[in-house]
């Protein structure tokens, strides 16, 4: 079933989900190269493929709001106990998800690096954009938020299953 139901998730949600999983897992790994601050696999493998990935994940992000839009009365409805928390965990999930890689982007244009996505020069090397480094700059503080917002995401779907032993996590497996 590629459409969503009532019941579970249909397949394209799915899709979305997991390899959105995966990619975000990837970006995160960037934050330990931070914290670390040295030369190791993370840093060598995985970080010079980060802006790459971060402008996939915008594709990805759009199309799948483009896709939630045409599901929105399909979709398995929220726990009846808290519907405002999961539409507003959800709304900042999306938020967080769509500002990471334009932020990111507008910090590569602010500082004149440019952009270079699979080896694709887009924007060539030149003069800093003094409008977009402000914004840029909201990257990184964005990425500890989206962190956050993940780890929750994670934890009450653990404790759905687990605690509750209901049915939500079985909906996007």
């Amino acid at each position: 079933m590629l459409g969503d139901t009532r019941e579970r998730y249909g397949s394209v949600s799915r899709f979305f989900h997991w390899l959105m999983s995966v990619l975000l897992i990837w970006q995160f790994l960037r934050l330990g190269h931070r914290i670390n601050d040295g030369e190791h696999w993370i840093g060598e493998t995985l970080v010079p493929w980060h802006v790459s990935i971060g402008v996939t994940l915008l594709v990805l992000i759009v199309l799948r709001m483009l896709w939630v839009s045409t599901q929105l009365d399909k979709r398995p409805l929220a726990d009846p106990v808290h519907p405002v928390a999961v539409r507003t965990g959800h709304f900042l999930l999306y938020a967080a998800m769509l500002l990471m890689p334009v932020t990111g982007i507008l910090y590569m244009l602010g500082k004149g690096y440019g952009l270079k996505v699979f080896g694709m020069q887009l924007v060539a090397r030149g003069t800093e954009v003094s409008w977009a480094l402000p914004i840029g700059e909201l990257h990184s503080p964005i990425a500890w938020f989206l962190l956050v917002m993940v780890l929750g995401h994670i934890g009450i779907a653990l404790y759905h299953h687990f605690i509750k032993r209901d049915q939500v996590l079985r909906r996007m497996l």
